[in-house]
């Protein structure tokens, strides 16, 4: 016989909460109301919106995947990693074909880069001002690693013992630097991450800064999934957080921004109709007062008794980067975030760059990042040139 909870029961608990019609929805209608002057920040995956309140239409910017130069920079991030994935597929595989089948497609796909890498492509065409000036040097980066990653599958295919996880390590991930290989890959990926996420926090600081938002009062709300589906779920883990706060230059209150990963994000290309909008926006204030209303009731419901301050560290225990040369914590960040699965990619270098543009006073160009700033890549653009 299957079990229903007492009526009368069932109704009491629905009087408080879980009904429309509800004492927690009437709290929450009003909170709704007499916040809504208040700004409204929603950040997603890919885009950032400010809703300024009184009716008024959002602000929006994109800072991912949508952006000139981050699926360009991660292709180049991701050089390394691919081949870490062929290793272990052929050591899951070692009978089959797939790992040479994707080598030689991924060499193909390396060579027509090559031929699109060009410091005029970097300067016109994707025109970061975050990259203003150093176009020239990442033109020379990008080609110091696809020319490596290409020579190192070229040998693999000859010999397939180059392939093992001891061989890669030593001779393509974490080789000591030479005159004519002046970084090796681990240096590669943390520069890489670098500057795509200079970018981010360049562009979206500069944005945020440039509204008129009431940061005392604003509500903020990041939203969806970012990264992996475990990613991103905290304060500490997901970097936007971080970001906006930065960028308000700490007037925000760190305990009015809420992580809600399980409410559905948006995207610019997908927006709805201004009345649609309207209720996006409605939605996402409901989401955050609802959240907000039991802090409230907390503090006057308990006052008197120890309570909760809300002190998140920037980046949950990531080993800090001494100076441009810390190649021992550099690559710790980023086996810290490849196996630590509650961590955005893009934390093994976002505090780090944030805390750099406040030390620089916002200037991209003066940033020193590990594996770009302290290595010199033109000479592999010279070979190039003279082959």
């Amino acid at each position: 016989m299957s079990y229903e909870p007492d009526r009368a029961f069932a109704g009491l608990f629905r009087a408080f909460t879980s009904d429309p019609n509800s004492i927690g929805d009437d709290l929450l209608q009003l909170m709704v109301r007499q916040t809504s002057d208040c700004p409204l920040v929603v950040s997603t995956a890919s885009d950032i919106a400010i809703f300024p309140g009184r009716g008024r239409g959002p602000l929006i910017e994109r800072f991912r995947r949508s952006t000139r130069g981050f699926i360009e920079l991660t292709a180049i991030s991701h050089l390394p990693l691919a081949l870490a994935y062929l290793s272990r597929i052929r050591k899951l595989d070692p009978e089959g074909n797939l790992w040479r089948v994707r080598a030689a497609q991924f060499i193909e796909h390396a060579q027509r880069t090559r031929h699109s890498n060009t410091a005029t492509m970097w300067r016109d065409a994707i025109a970061v001002p975050a990259f203003a000036g150093h176009e020239e040097k990442i033109t020379d980066l990008v080609e110091y690693t696809l020319e490596q990653s290409i020579d190192y599958l070229s040998r693999v295919e000859k010999d397939e013992d180059l392939l093992t996880f001891e061989a890669l390590r030593a001779n393509y991930f974490d080789f000591a630097p030479t005159s004519d290989r002046p970084a090796n890959m681990n240096d590669v990926m943390f520069a890489t991450f670098a500057l795509a996420y200079i970018d981010i926090a360049y562009r979206i600081g500069n944005w945020l800064r440039a509204q008129s938002v009431d940061w005392p009062q604003a509500m903020v709300l990041v939203t969806g999934q970012s990264g992996r589906p475990t990613a991103g779920t905290t304060w500490e883990t997901n970097n936007m957080c971080n970001l906006i706060w930065r960028s308000t230059d700490r007037v925000l209150p760190q305990e009015r921004v809420y992580v809600a990963p399980h409410v559905a994000g948006f995207a610019i290309d997908e927006l709805p109709d201004p009345a649609g909008l309207s209720r996006l926006e409605q939605d996402y204030r409901k989401v955050w007062c609802k959240t907000r209303a039991s802090v409230e009731v907390s503090r006057l419901m308990f006052a008197g008794y120890p309570g909760y301050e809300f002190s998140p560290s920037s980046v949950q225990g990531m080993p800090p980067v001494r100076s441009v040369d810390d190649r021992e914590h550099c690559v710790a960040r980023m086996r810290r975030i490849m196996e630590d699965a509650q961590q955005l990619i893009s934390n093994c270098v976002s505090d780090y760059i944030v805390d750099e543009l406040e030390k620089t006073g916002n200037q991209p160009s003066k940033v020193q990042i590990p594996g770009f700033t302290n290595i010199d890549y033109s000479k592999c653009t010279e070979l190039r040139e003279a082959r």
